[in-house]
């Protein structure tokens, strides 16, 4: 018996935690039973208008510019099979097993909001597969995200039907194997079944969930590396002052502000601003100009950190209301509402709003690199980083290398993530004979985040163990209540690199920390007192 706790769909309140932990398999999915009325009314009355001979695009019509050929009733059936068959056809690598399943409880709760016209069985089978950590094979390559993601979930579909395969406890197997083995039959699908799974955004809105919920992990390790910055170089308090910021009162600066504030506070490490007249003028030498070897105003890359993120803290909220909105929507071509006697045909499987969050996502965290390697690299250059040693070399200068060689990951990552953040939903390609004239390219969006998150994970991982190193030198015994508490609990898992040793393992060991584990999901438990 499953020890899982379940979340039950409804159609209207599925959020990004939920699709990432159905994915992953740590909770199971119900079916609500108001939904589920909502569905039979929706079934029912679908079933009607077809008795009535009523003309309904992808029930008794073919598809695209072919929705002119009305399809007789003894082969509505063959129709929905013919679609997914000559749909499956994208290529590529597949998406993960856990993205696949996130696609499938995604088309699932858009499904169950009741406004498709499928039939209980379909939907109790799909709920079955996930609960079985049954995922469907789906390559990665072939979707315009327009009417829907087509190719992607005619994969889906094809493992729902059994002429597909699927991963099983971590094997891909055919899914016909797999239902035998665990004694069910694939589904038979009726009428508009086949097109009510494929005619939606569920493949880009469980790639652009996975997407945030890695931005989100980024965001919280980049407070972090900002806080360890201001302490490692001294930097000045007034950056971050709170008169400061409610001046410029954006929101996410406010909150970045605020976290790193709260994570440096009590550190001996900080230089008050009331303290620097005295220490320069202290320096003064006679002549119309004297200079000092104190700095006025930190380099952007410290100072300018809340405004930098800024934008990143409100893109993620932003994309995550986007994606949850997407995810709880009848994305399905033609709506069925009963209620108002209504079978609507119109466009609501288009994935502009998915596609447009995910570019600028991918802006976002593409600026968050640029910031993470621009500290880095002030860490490693003698002439930047203030008494640092070069490299933040250990050893022997020149027999040793430290991090040198190191940094050319985060470099060449940087300059990849900032051609990924190049915008593709403005790249519509008029496809489908012209049918498809506007497309939304949503799905290559979300891939595009989905891989910048994971090069992103890498440039943050070097900053955090170059700040390792680096507080391994100097100013870890002054660190702040926040920052102390963090410093000694990565150190546990950290060793001083002095050649001795592959670098790799270090980045392979750090990052699964970082990314990996719920170490920052909960930042302000190394502030808050006890």
């Amino acid at each position: 018996m499953s020890t899982k706790k379940t979340v039950v769909l409804t159609g209207c309140d599925l959020t990004v935690e939920q699709i990432i932990a159905v994915g992953v398999g740590d909770l199971n999915v119900a079916l609500d039973e108001q939904a589920l009325q909502r569905c039979r009314e929706s079934r029912e009355f679908l079933e009607n208008a077809v008795e009535q001979k009523h003309v309904i695009y992808g029930v008794n019509t073919s598809f695209g510019p072919m929705c002119n050929k009305i399809i007789d009733n003894n082969s509505l059936k063959a129709l929905q099979v013919n679609l997914i068959r000559s749909h499956a056809a994208g290529l590529g690598d597949p998406l993960k097993p856990y993205v696949a399943q996130a696609v499938m409880l995604i088309r699932l709760n858009t499904l169950v909001k009741g406004y498709s016209g499928v039939r209980f069985e379909l939907l109790e089978f799909m709920q079955w597969m996930i609960n079985n950590d049954i995922a469907a094979y789906i390559p990665e390559c072939g979707s315009v995200g327009a009417s829907g993601d087509l190719i992607h979930l005619a994969h889906l579909g094809l493992g729902i039907i059994g002429e597909g395969n699927v991963y099983y406890k971590d094997q891909l197997r055919p899914a016909a194997e797999v239902f035998a083995e665990l004694g069910r039959k694939p589904i038979r699908l009726s009428y508009k079944e086949g097109i009510a799974l494929m005619n939606g955004t569920s493949a880009m809105t469980a790639l652009a969930a996975f997407a945030i919920y890695g931005a989100k992990k980024l965001l919280r390790v980049s407070y972090v590396t900002g806080a360890f910055g201001i302490e490692l170089f001294g930097g000045i308090d007034d950056a971050f002052d709170v008169d400061l910021h409610d001046v410029k009162p954006h929101p996410g600066q406010l909150e970045t502000a605020q976290t790193i504030r709260n994570l440096y506070s009590g550190s001996t490490n900080i230089t008050r601003r009331e303290d620097m007249h005295d220490q320069i003028r202290q320096q003064h030498q006679d002549g119309l100009v004297f200079e000092t070897t104190i700095n006025v105003q930190d380099v952007y890359s410290i100072r300018c950190t809340p405004q930098v993120l800024a934008p990143v803290t409100e893109m993620i909220a932003a994309a995550t209301r986007t994606v949850e909105i997407e995810a709880n929507s009848s994305n399905d071509n033609p709506i069925i509402i009963p209620k108002k006697k209504k079978i609507i045909h119109g466009g609501n499987f288009h994935g502009q709003s998915i596609g447009f969050a995910m570019d600028a996502l991918c802006i976002s965290l593409s600026t968050l690199c640029n910031l993470s390697e621009r500290r880095l690299n002030k860490l490693l250059d003698k002439n930047l980083n203030e008494g640092l040693p070069e490299h933040l070399i250990p050893g022997t200068l020149g027999l040793t290398m430290g991090f040198m060689g190191a940094q050319y990951l985060a470099t060449s990552t940087t300059a990849e993530n900032r051609q990924l953040a190049n915008p593709v939903s403005t790249n519509s390609i008029s496809c489908n004979a012209s049918n498809q004239d506007v497309v939304s390219m949503g799905t290559v969006a979300a891939r595009k985040a989905f891989r910048l998150v994971s090069n992103a994970k890498h440039i943050l991982t070097m900053e955090v163990l170059a700040d390792l190193q680096a507080l391994s030198f100097r100013n870890a015994a002054g660190l702040g209540g926040g920052t102390a508490k963090i410093y000694a609990l990565l150190n546990k898992n950290f060793e001083v690199y002095d050649n001795s040793r592959v670098f790799h393992d270090d980045l392979v060991k750090m990052r699964k920390l970082l990314f990996s584990s719920q170490i920052f999901d909960d930042l302000t438990q190394y502030w808050q007192t006890k």
